[in-house]
């Protein structure tokens, strides 16, 4: 279980918050997954927005997820490297679905054209590089605190005394012509 003190500036959303999460590692998770879940939760914040309670051992939901007061699934958020039918799936289930990744967008992309996924084209894709989650993964403690800034398409990443800076941009996974 890990403790963090996340403060977020999101400024092109407008949304700005101190959240304190906990957030439970499955012994099959790698630290860069745990993390790109966490920062897929912050630059998705919003009300009504959860990690998944069943965590990765329950593959029928989002590893983060944001639904109404009457538990009405709005936003199902993914992470990694999901398949051509998970994606597709969620496409049904929910209004908005974004993806989270540090894979290779070509490989996610051939992925995708393996089948028909409804809606792929509304699909927010955004991939977050891995020197950043490295850098995250140096310094992963039990007790962290975190502050999240996303401006102009880039993303500044503050944690023990140290800022890392990375392109945070929004990606098809439309086949590229």
């Amino acid at each position: 279980m890990h403790h963090l003190t996340l403060t977020l500036s999101d400024v092109d959303r407008r949304v700005y918050e101190s959240l304190e999460l906990r957030v439970a590692r499955h012994p099959s998770e790698s630290v860069r997954y745990m993390f790109t879940r966490v920062l897929a939760y912050a630059l998705s914040y919003e009300e009504g927005i959860a990690f998944s309670k069943g965590g990765l051992s329950d593959t029928d939901l989002p590893p983060v997820s944001v639904t109404d007061p009457t538990g009405l699934l709005l936003s199902w958020i993914d992470v990694g490297s999901p398949s051509a039918e998970r994606l597709h799936k969620a496409t049904k289930a929910a209004r908005k679905v974004a993806l989270y990744t540090f894979a290779d967008l070509n490989l996610l992309r051939k992925e995708m054209a393996s089948r028909v996924v409804h809606k792929l084209e509304t699909i927010e894709t955004w991939r977050v590089e891995t020197a950043l989650l490295d850098a995250l993964e140096a310094k992963l403690d039990r007790k962290m605190s975190i502050e999240v800034v996303r401006t102009d398409g880039l993303l500044y990443v503050t944690f023990a005394g140290a800022t890392v800076e990375s392109p945070l941009v929004m990606h098809s996974l439309l086949p590229s012509p």
